[in-house]
C-alpha cells in the first residue's frame, strides 16, 4: 500500500511589524532602437524575427535606480516572470529620480534588429536639481555629472539617432547635450520663453541632404582614405524639430536648426486631474495617458469617412481607460519604444506578439499590461505575460512587480533577531520566545492544509520587541546589510563604505553597539586603487560563518571576494580571491566564463586563442550534465601576480554568498552568471561551476549535507551541486529537470530558500542506491522551503515519493495517471502570506515570515484624488 502523504506542521511568526518602506516610482524607461540604415545596406527582418525585449529601468523617490531585466529565453515570446531586478543602483543621499534617459552608446554597431542590452546603453537621470547624472552601469555608481546651466532640469529626452539629449529647464529654456561618441558636453541653447519646461519630446529625424553631405565628404578631403571610407558608409540622420510642454499649458514646436519656436497650441483637459505621463505605442496608432486619477487612458487613431462612397480618414478618440494603480501613476513607458520615423522608414514590429505597458506610481508596484489593439487580432495574439490568453489593452489580465526588495530584512537565528535597513537607517526586533503563561499562543500552521478554510489569519501578536534603532552617516542610500548568527556582530553598507559594529547584550535584553573604527582602513588596505577608479570599502553582499569568527564580503566597485576574521583584537583580511575579476578567454574556439589565469595569458580583453595558457589549472565544465572537473590546486605566487592586474580586470557584482554551516564552503555568484567555490578551512580556490543561462538568484547549502549547493535562477528554475566531489548528483537532477509549472510559471521570481533544520543528519537518499525500503522509510522525509513575494513552495528532498525515474513517469503516463499523481505529489504551494520580504526557520519546525501588506504601506501616504459624482450611491 501507498505511504500517507506526510504532513509538516510548523510553530510560524507571521511579522508585520517590520517598518519597511519601499520608495514611489517616480520614473521609466525602456531602451531605444537604434535607426534604420538610409542607404538600404541594413535591411530589415523584424516582421519575421521573434520579438526580443530590453531592460526596463525603474526610477525611485528615495534615489535608487533598478535595472530590471527580461527572464525568457531569446526567441521566447512569453515569461511568467516578466522584467526581475537584478541590478540596483543606489542614489546619493538623500536624493530623488524624476527622470531617466536611456542612450544607445555606440549605435553604428547595432544592427536595425538588435535589442540594446546593458553594456551597450548609457543611463542618464536627473533628480529635481540642476545636476544631469551619468551612470556606471557596470559598478553601479555615478560615472559624472553635468551642470545644465538653466537651473533645475524637469525633463530629459534623447533623440532618434542617441547622440544629443535635451534638458527642459526651469529658466523656460531647452539646452542641448551631445552625447555622440561617449562623450558629455553642452552643444546649444535654445531660445527662452516664460514658463518651466516640462516635457520634451523629439520629432521624426530626416536624412541629411546630399549638398550637406557633399558639404561634409569637401571638409574631410585631407582626411586619411580608410576614414573617408567610414564616412562614406556611415548612416546620416538630422534632428528637424521636437515639441516641449510647458508650464502654462501650452505645446510649442521647435526648429532645432534654429532653436526658435514655429508653433504654439493650448489643450483642452481629457482627465479629470493633472496628466503626469504619456507615451505613444510602436507603431503611433494609439497614445496612453496616466496621472493623478490613477486612470490609464488610450486614445487611439479611428479610420473614419465623411460619406458613404468619401475618401477615409482618422480621427483620434477615447477607446478605452483602466484603474490598475490606487495612487498617483507618475510613469509610463512601452516595448517595443516608439520611434519617431517618417512612413518610409517605419520599422514593421511583429504583428502576433502584444506590446507591454509598463506604468509605476506612488503605489510602489509596476503595473505590466499587455497592449495590443484590437485592429491587431486579425491573427492570435500572443500575451508575453502569460496573464490571460487575451492581449488588448482593453481586455487583457495585469500584473504587478513586487515592490519587496531583496536583502532588506535578515534574520539571526540563534540570537532570534530580525533587522531591516532603510535609505540611511537600520531596525533592529527581537521575537521572544514562547512561554505558555505569557505569550499569546504562535499560530500551528500544516504547510499541507494551510490553503483551506479555517486557518487563523491573525498575525502572531506580543512576542516581540524593537531593541535598536540606528541613523547612519552615508554618502549613498544603504546597499547591504548583514547581522551575524549570534547576534554578536551587525556590517552595514553603503556604496562607498562598510561599517562594522560588535553588538552586546545586558542581562536585561539590551543590545549595546560598538562601532570598529578601524574597520574601514583595514579594508582600504587591501583594495588596489587606480586614477580613475579610487578604492571603495563599500560591499554589495556579506555573510557571517556559523561560528562568527569571520566575515565574507563582495567589494561594491572592485569585485573582490574579501575573508576577514573576527577572532583577533582587530578584524584582519585574511585573503583577498580576485576569481570574479578574470576576463573570459576563448581557448581551443572555447568561451571560458571567467577562467582562472596565470601571468602568461592575456587579462586586455582580447582572447588567448593558443591553446591552454601556462598557469590555468582551473577547469570549466560545459554544462550542468556534464562530468566533473579533475582535481586540482592553485600556485600562490600565481595568484599573487594576478591580484596586482587593475586596469584590465572586469567589473561584476557579486551579489549572492553562501557559506555551509559546518563553516567549511564558501560560494559565491555574479552577475555575469559565474559561481566560484572556496575552501574556508584552509582559505583558498576550490572550483568553478558551469555557467548557467541566468545569475543565481539564490545560493543556500543544506545545513545537514553541507557540501550540497542549491542554486535557483530567476526563472524560477534550480540546480544542485556537491562541491565536495564536484558532480551534479543524479536526484539533484531529477528534481532539477522535474519541478511542476506551478513553481516555474509563478508570476513572482524565487527570492530565497530555507532547508528545514534537523537536530541530527539524515541521508538524503542511498548513496548508492541501496538499502533496504524499510530503513529509506524509517527516515524522515526533509524538505526545503522557496519562497518569492506571494508564495511558499514546500519541495521534499527526499524523492522516493515521486513516480520514480523517467521510464517509471512513461509508463504512468501510458496508464492515464493524472500528472498530479505520478510526480510532485510531495510538493506544495502556499500563497497565504504576501507580500513576503523574508522568510527562515528559527529552529526545528519554526518558522519565521515577515511581511509588509500594501493596505499598512498605503497608509502612509495622503490621500488619492477622488472626485464625488452627483447621484451616486
Amino acid at each position: 500500500m501507498e505511504k500517507k502523504r506526510e504532513t509538516t506542521t510548523l510553530s510560524v511568526h507571521r511579522c508585520r511589524f517590520v517598518d519597511y518602506a519601499p520608495s514611489a516610482i517616480t520614473a521609466l524607461a525602456y531602451p531605444p532602437l537604434s535607426l534604420p540604415s538610409i542607404k538600404g545596406k541594413k535591411k530589415t527582418a523584424a516582421g519575421k524575427q521573434p520579438l526580443r525585449f530590453g531592460l526596463l529601468a525603474v526610477g525611485h523617490a528615495n534615489g535608487n535606480t533598478d535595472i530590471c531585466e527580461w527572464m525568457g529565453r531569446e526567441r521566447d515570446q512569453q515569461c511568467s516572470q516578466a522584467w526581475v531586478v537584478r541590478k540596483i543602483l543606489p542614489g546619493p543621499y538623500p536624493s530623488k529620480v524624476d527622470s531617466l534617459a536611456l542612450v544607445i552608446r555606440h549605435p553604428e554597431d547595432l544592427g536595425p534588429d538588435d535589442v540594446p542590452k546593458q553594456p551597450d546603453l548609457r543611463l542618464f537621470s536627473s533628480g529635481g536639481g540642476s545636476e544631469l547624472i551619468e551612470w556606471d552601469l557596470e559598478r553601479g555608481s555615478i560615472r559624472r555629472t553635468i551642470s545644465s546651466q538653466g537651473g533645475s532640469i524637469w525633463s530629459v529626452a534623447v533623440n532618434p539617432s542617441s547622440t544629443s539629449l535635451a534638458l527642459g529647464c526651469e529658466d523656460g529654456t531647452v539646452r542641448i547635450l551631445s552625447v555622440a561618441n561617449d562623450t558629455l558636453t553642452h552643444s546649444r541653447r535654445f531660445d527662452r520663453v516664460k514658463c518651466r519646461v516640462l516635457s520634451i519630446a523629439w520629432g521624426p529625424p530626416m536624412p541629411r541632404r546630399p549638398s550637406t553631405l557633399s558639404q561634409k565628404t569637401a571638409q574631410t578631403q585631407t582626411t586619411a582614405q580608410d576614414s573617408s571610407d567610414g564616412d562614406e558608409d556611415e548612416d546620416e540622420w538630422t534632428d528637424s524639430w521636437l515639441i516641449t510642454g510647458g508650464s502654462d499649458s501650452s505645446l510649442r514646436k521647435w526648429d532645432v536648426a534654429t532653436g526658435r519656436v514655429v508653433e504654439r497650441m493650448g489643450v483642452d483637459k481629457a482627465h479629470g486631474a493633472d496628466v503626469l505621463c504619456m507615451v505613444i505605442s510602436p507603431e503611433g496608432k494609439a497614445v496612453y495617458t496616466a496621472g493623478v486619477d490613477q486612470k490609464t487612458v488610450q486614445f487611439s487613431l479611428v479610420k473614419t469617412s465623411s460619406t458613404e462612397k468619401g475618401p477615409t480618414s482618422s480621427l483620434w478618440t477615447q477607446t478605452t481607460s483602466r484603474r490598475m494603480h490606487s495612487h498617483d501613476i507618475r510613469a509610463l513607458a512601452i516595448w517595443p519604444p516608439y520611434t519617431p520615423l517618417r512612413p518610409e522608414h517605419k520599422r514593421a514590429f511583429p504583428i502576433d506578439v502584444a506590446p507591454v505597458l509598463a506604468s509605476g506610481g506612488l503605489d510602489m508596484s509596476v503595473v505590466l499590461t499587455p497592449a495590443a489593439l484590437p485592429t491587431s487580432t486579425v491573427v492570435k495574439v500572443t500575451n508575453p505575460l502569460d496573464t490571460s490568453v487575451e492581449a488588448t489593452f482593453e481586455d487583457s489580465y495585469h500584473r504587478k512587480l513586487a515592490y519587496v526588495s531583496r536583502g532588506a530584512v535578515r534574520v539571526a537565528k540563534t540570537a532570534r533577531l530580525v533587522s531591516c535597513a532603510r535609505e540611511a537607517g537600520l531596525s533592529v526586533w527581537r521575537i521572544r520566545k514562547k512561554r505558555e503563561e505569557q505569550e499569546e499562543p504562535q499560530q500551528q500552521v500544516s504547510l499541507e492544509e494551510i490553503d483551506l478554510d479555517g486557518v487563523d489569519e491573525q498575525p502572531f501578536a506580543g512576542g516581540w520587541e524593537k531593541v535598536l534603532e540606528m541613523d547612519l552617516d552615508v554618502h549613498s542610500n544603504i546597499v547591504a546589510h548583514e547581522i551575524s548568527d549570534d547576534g554578536r556582530w551587525l556590517v552595514v553598507s553603503d556604496l562607498y563604505e562598510t561599517k562594522l559594529f560588535s553588538l552586546h547584550t545586558d542581562d536585561k535584553g539590551q543590545i549595546n553597539l560598538k562601532r570598529i573604527k578601524d574597520f574601514a582602513t583595514t579594508l582600504q588596505s587591501q583594495i588596489p586603487t587606480s586614477y580613475t577608479h579610487p578604492a571603495s570599502t563599500g560591499g554589495l553582499s556579506f555573510r557571517f560563518t556559523p561560528d562568527s569568527s569571520k566575515l565574507v564580503m563582495s567589494t561594491a566597485m572592485s569585485s573582490y571576494v574579501l575573508v576577514v576574521d573576527l577572532t583577533c583584537e582587530k578584524p584582519r583580511v585574511l585573503r583577498r580571491f580576485d576569481h570574479h575579476r578574470m576576463l573570459d578567454s576563448v581557448v581551443h574556439d572555447r568561451v571560458m566564463k571567467g577562467r582562472v589565469v596565470g601571468k602568461k595569458s592575456e587579462l586586455n580583453g582580447r582572447a588567448a586563442v593558443n591553446g591552454d595558457v601556462e598557469g590555468d589549472k582551473d577547469v570549466e565544465m560545459g554544462d550542468a550534465d556534464s562530468p566533473p572537473p579533475t582535481e586540482h590546486s592553485e600556485d600562490e605566487s600565481e595568484e599573487s601576480e594576478r591580484e596586482d592586474v587593475m586596469l584590465t580586470a572586469a567589473v561584476v557584482s557579486i551579489d549572492q554568498i553562501a557559506i555551509s554551516t559546518d563553516g567549511q564552503w564558501l560560494a559565491t555568484s555574479d552577475n555575469k552568471a559565474r559561481t566560484h567555490v572556496f575552501n574556508l578551512d584552509s582559505i583558498s580556490y576550490h572550483t568553478v561551476l558551469p555557467s548557467f543561462h541566468r545569475p543565481a538568484q539564490v545560493l543556500a547549502f543544506d545545513p545537514v549535507h553541507p557540501s550540497v549547493l542549491l542554486l535557483a535562477f530567476p526563472d524560477n528554475t534550480i540546480q544542485i551541486y556537491d562541491v565536495e566531489t564536484r558532480q551534479f548528483p543524479t536526484w539533484g537532477k531529477e528534481l532539477a529537470s522535474s519541478l511542476p509549472k506551478r513553481f516555474t510559471n509563478a508570476h513572482d521570481t524565487v527570492l530565497g530558500a530555507a532547508f528545514d533544520p534537523l537536530p541530527s543528519p539524515t541521508p538524503l537518499r542511498p548513496a548508492s542506491g541501496s538499502g533496504s525500503a524499510e530503513d529509506q522509510e524509517q527516515s524522515r522525509t526533509r524538505y526545503v522551503l522557496f519562497w518569492g513575494a506571494t508564495w511558499l513552495y514546500k519541495v521534499n528532498l527526499d524523492t522516493r515519493m515521486r513516480a520514480g525515474g523517467k521510464k517509471r513517469r512513461r509508463e504512468a503516463a501510458a496508464l492515464g495517471m493524472p500528472d498530479e499523481e505520478r510526480q510532485w505529489r510531495d510538493s506544495k504551494m502556499v500563497t497565504t502570506y504576501r507580500p513576503i520580504l523574508c522568510c527562515d526557520f528559527l529552529g526545528k519546525d519554526e518558522l519565521v515570515v515577515v511581511e509588509r501588506p500594501l493596505v499598512d504601506i498605503l497608509l502612509t501616504l495622503p490621500p488619492a484624488y477622488f472626485k464625488h459624482k452627483y447621484g451616486a450611491s
